[in-house]
This record gives C-alpha cells, sequence and structure tokens, in this order.
C-alpha cells in the first residue's frame, strides 16, 4: 500500500523535471533565435545607413533634375532586393526556430507519454477491482491528447511550409519583373 504514493511520488517528481528541462531547453532556443534576429537586424540596419549615405552623396552631386531623378530610381531596385533578402533570411531564423521547437517539443510529447502511461499502468495495477473502465478512459484520455497535439504539430508544419512557399512564390515574381525592368 506504502507503494503506490511513493511511485506517484517519483512519476511526479520525474515528470516537472522533464517539463523544467522542456522549457529550459525551448527558452534557450528562444534566446539563441531572438540573437540571430537581432545580429540580422544589426547589420542590415549598418548596411543600410551606410547605403543611405552613399546615395544620397550621389544625389547630392547630380547635375540636374533629370540626374536627380535617374539617381533616384536607379536606387529602387537594389532597396527592394535588400528587402527581399532580408525578408528571407528573416524567415529563415524563424523556420529554423520552428524546426527546433517542432523536434523538442515531439521528443518531450514522446517521453511525457511514456512517463503518463507507465503511471497509468502501475496505478491500474493497486487499483480496486471493479476500476478498469476508469484506467481505461484515463488511457483513452491520454491518447486523445496526444492525437490533439500531434494535429496541432502537424498544423504548424503545414503552415510554416505554406510561409516558405509563399516567400517563394514573392521571390520568383520579384526576379521574373526584374528582367523587364532594365529593358526599359
Amino acid at each position: 500500500m506504502f507503494t503506490t504514493p511513493e511511485q506517484l511520488s517519483k512519476a511526479t517528481k520525474a515528470s516537472i523535471d522533464t517539463q523544467l528541462a522542456a522549457m529550459n531547453e525551448l527558452a534557450t532556443k528562444a534566446l539563441h533565435s531572438v540573437a540571430e534576429l537581432v545580429e540580422l537586424n544589426i547589420a542590415t540596419a549598418k548596411e543600410s545607413l551606410a547605403h543611405t549615405q552613399s546615395a544620397a552623396q550621389q544625389m547630392l552631386s547630380a547635375k540636374d533634375a533629370q540626374d536627380l531623378m535617374s539617381l533616384s530610381s536607379s536606387q529602387a531596385q537594389p532597396g527592394a532586393e535588400k528587402a527581399l533578402a532580408y525578408a528571407r533570411h528573416a524567415a529563415a531564423i524563424v523556420t529554423k526556430a520552428q524546426a527546433e521547437f517542432t523536434k523538442s517539443t515531439e521528443a518531450r510529447i514522446g517521453e511525457t507519454t511514456k512517463q503518463v502511461n507507465q503511471l497509468i499502468d502501475e496505478l491500474s495495477k493497486a487499483a480496486p477491482a471493479g476500476s478498469e473502465q476508469a484506467v481505461a478512459m484515463l488511457k483513452t484520455s491520454v491518447a486523445n491528447a496526444n492525437a490533439a497535439v500531434e494535429q496541432m504539430v502537424k498544423g504548424s508544419k503545414q503552415a510554416l511550409s505554406s510561409m516558405e512557399n509563399s516567400f517563394d512564390e514573392v521571390a520568383s515574381h520579384f526576379t521574373a519583373a526584374k528582367p523587364a525592368r532594365s529593358k526599359k
């Protein structure tokens, strides 16, 4: 009779330890991704300032209004290309972070499910006669919860894939428009 509370205590401790480790792992990955985004933003800001300074110098040296308009319009295409490159890089960082979160979450879910099922099996051994239906209902609830989480993970993977496809489509339209502009 004393083994069940001890087993419950051990299982609870193991579950809490697992959850704390998972939260620590996800927080570390999130901070790493934020650091990558900050580095990207700083590099982009530096490059943008240098480019703006150079463009301003060129525009100040323009001899007439037509020169100024020509210089101004020549800046549009490279600016758009840089914006697209930035968006792709940011999306790559987000995609990598989401993939790492998904991988970690899937591993933790598998581990937690195993622990919960072991706990249910241990508790069912010490359960009074006639409680088989309650144990079966508990196992079904755990299985349904796992199925819901799997659907959520699958949905996030599909959303990520859709986002990547959208970026690729935008990029293909942008690069397809580029030769047409250079012919003018």
